[in-house]
């Protein structure tokens, strides 16, 4: 047997924390990848919305792609939770040969429910530390350690990520975030703003992203007083936190969540776009997708310290890191003269050159099929 005798199965079963429909990112990107080769099913987390027997929708968003959503009782428990699960997961993959199938892994919680299966590959995409995150389950830290036993393969969301995790298990890879370039390309020749921010006049500084526990909202509301000729422009779903608590102004704009596709012409009209985290748990290891995209817009970045935009962004100086709301003020007035902007657009076209979801898409697949291939080989010895 050799390397090129093996392939990967043909049909994929992700268990995703995020809803499909819900901000598009890595899991978005690279399910649809694999959906070009596999039949890819994302797992959605439960909706507790019936009186009657539990069901298991199924939507096809594109060719050889399903989402699949449980819908469990009303009121239960969070072991009844479970039971009916592992129910609803037994009667979906029935009778399959699990030698055909890749299980791929976003949240740990899914071992709850899914231990009692193995399939011919378990991957673990280590996206974020959701340990970290506001809210996140008790059994968390303990069920990752399990899925680390579990899973053959691991990959991580970032470097920071990777340090904490790379001892944790023998075959286990770094994967940042990446982009669609071409997509976010679309930004520098777009001939029009939406009209909710063509409406706004002025400097526009811009955020895309979810607003929850990782915003900084003091950061954004100092900014927004020091300076109420700028406009902030905000697009993302606020979650987790009372909108109540976010900062209010005249010049604040919290346009709300966008759809994928229109991002650029949002993008398009900024005169700088920011990273605006709070420095807290649930950032230390975060490495923002929105960094790689904005860059592709040929919009300039100003960022708050976090590890895996200072490495490698800041310190190639294609992104400006401030701690502060004068340090954000500073870098953009700088940003707002843009006499090196030919240089800095050249030098950051160049570092996101080999770099696209594909890319990384093709990169995983090859170390899965390695990975494939030495397990067929150690259980033919």
């Amino acid at each position: 047997m050799n390397i090129n005798e093996s392939s990967l199965p043909q049909n994929l079963l992700c268990f995703s924390h995020l809803r499909w429909n819900f901000v598009f990112q890595r899991p978005q990107h690279l399910m649809s990848l694999f959906a070009r080769e596999l039949n890819v099913y994302i797992l959605e987390e439960p909706i507790f919305d019936t009186f009657e027997t539990p069901y298991l929708t199924h939507e096809r968003q594109h060719d050889n792609l399903y989402v699949l959503t449980p819908h469990l009782s009303n009121g239960i428990t969070a072991g009844e939770a479970q039971v009916e699960m592992r129910d609803l997961l037994d009667q979906f993959l029935g009778r399959v040969n699990l030698s055909d199938w890749v299980f791929w892994y976003y949240t740990p919680m899914a071992l709850r429910f899914s231990d009692h299966f193995s399939a011919a590959l378990t991957v673990f995409d280590c996206m974020d530390e959701l340990s970290a995150f506001d809210f996140a389950p008790a059994e968390l830290v303990n069920l990752e350690k399990s899925l680390l036993k579990k899973a053959d393969i691991v990959f991580t969301g970032g470097y920071s990520l990777h340090e904490a995790k790379k001892n944790q298990h023998e075959n286990i890879h770094v994967f940042p975030s990446s982009i669609d370039k071409a997509h976010f390309h679309l930004a520098r020749n777009a001939k029009s703003e939406p009209v909710d921010q063509a409406a706004i006049k002025g400097v526009k500084l811009g955020f895309i992203g979810v607003i929850d526990e990782r915003f900084d909202a003091s950061l954004i509301h100092e900014l927004a007083q020091k300076r109420p000729d700028w406009q902030i422009v905000l697009l993302g779903p606020i979650v987790k936190i009372s909108p109540e608590s976010l900062p209010k102004g005249d010049n604040l704009h919290y346009l709300g969540q966008k759809s994928y596709s229109v991002l650029p012409n949002y993008l398009s009209g900024w005169d700088v776009a920011m990273i605006p985290f709070a420095i807290n748990n649930s950032t230390k290891f975060i490495s923002p997708t929105k960094t790689p995209e904005y860059l592709a817009a040929g919009v300039r970045v100003v960022s708050t310290p976090i590890c895996d935009v200072i490495r490698p962004y800041g310190m190639d100086g294609l992104v400006s890191i401030a701690s502060d709301a004068e340090g954000f003020i500073t870098a953009i007035e700088l940003y707002l003269k843009d006499e090196e902007r030919e240089s800095w657009q050249e030098k950051s076209d160049k570092f996101l050159e080999d770099k696209s979801w594909k890319d990384t898409f093709e990169k995983m697949k090859e170390k899965m099929v390695q990975t494939k291939f030495e397990i067929e080989k150690r259980l033919a010895s």
